[in-house]
């Protein structure tokens, strides 16, 4: 009896969470990496200006900062799972997004940012389920 719940327990992912995962790995890719090449590229002041708050002017390092935050998050949720190089990277890129949307949340409740918030309570799950899915249900195996 014992043994089936253990086989149960154990039994690889189903096509429809190894699809979800792709789908959303991939969303996230092009996501963090826009909001990256952003952060990165655009003048402080558009960025306050299209965002509607002026941190980006207020911390200009910060927001460089959170740049290659976003562009190394982004192509780690995807690439080491999509070549099977280091595919636990992904699970840590996932961990890093994870622990970013959460300090961005706080960031943006503490200035009075209630505007920027249903963005990061969007992508927190999401990045959550790359977290999880990556790291215990269906990791990638690495290429041998």
């Amino acid at each position: 009896m014992q043994a089936n719940t253990v086989a149960t327990a154990i039994q690889p992912a189903g096509k429809i969470l190894q699809i979800s995962l792709w789908s959303v790995q991939s969303l996230m890719f092009a996501a963090f990496t826009l909001f990256g090449f952003q952060k990165l590229f655009m003048p402080a002041e558009a960025l306050a200006t299209m965002w509607q708050t002026q941190w980006p002017v207020e911390y200009p390092t910060l927001l460089r900062l959170t740049g290659l935050i976003d562009v190394a998050g982004g192509i780690g949720i995807l690439l080491p799972a999509l070549t099977r190089i280091q595919p636990r990277l992904t699970v840590l890129a996932a961990l890093g997004c994870t622990i970013l949307q959460i300090c961005a949340i706080i960031f943006h409740a503490m200035r009075g940012e209630f505007a920027a918030l249903p963005l990061n309570f969007i992508l927190l799950p999401l990045v959550a389920f790359i977290l999880w899915g990556r790291g215990k249900r269906a990791p990638v195996a690495p290429r041998r």
